[in-house]
């Protein structure tokens, strides 16, 4: 599927035209290192979702756009949840970096989860991208060099 035509698919799904001004960017510089991304103006509520063309990571374009679609979704949310821990912390402070970490990294598995259900659902790509996988430690990598509980 054309990731023009893909990208105009999600827009509709996720109901995303009626709030945002949303296009698509390709990016071919070496520079860029993720596989997609947002540049947003939350006062003009437009949005560029940059994607990776010259070396993604993930095999599955339809899989990105619709993750990276869904963090614009979830934007308001991220953005009370990241203001609320920035005014209730000192930045910089373990209790900061702390609450920070977890509500990153519970977005990003939401957000994950979230593209994995829709995927099956409504995608004509079902085939999810393991390409971060490719430069992961293996399970026995991760357990290299520790010594032995006794």
């Amino acid at each position: 599927m054309d990731v023009n035509v893909c990208f105009e698919k999600w827009l509709n799904i996720l109901r995303i035209k009626n709030q945002w001004d949303v296009k698509l960017e390709m990016v071919s510089d070496p520079e860029f290192k993720k596989t997609g991304d947002f540049k947003i103006d939350c006062d003009d509520r437009k949005a560029i979702l940059l994607l990776n063309e010259r070396n993604p990571r993930q095999e599955n374009f339809e899989e990105v756009i619709v993750h990276e679609l869904l963090h614009l979704k979830l934007y308001s949310l991220d953005q009370i949840t990241e203001g609320l821990i920035y005014s209730n912390y000192e930045e910089g402070s373990k209790a900061f970096d702390f609450a920070y970490a977890q509500f990153m990294t519970s977005l990003e598995i939401t957000v994950e989860e979230l593209t994995k259900c829709f995927l099956m659902q409504y995608g004509d790509n079902k085939e999810l991208s393991y390409g971060r996988c490719k430069d992961m430690k293996s399970f026995d990598e991760l357990f290299d060099g520790l010594k032995p509980l006794k």
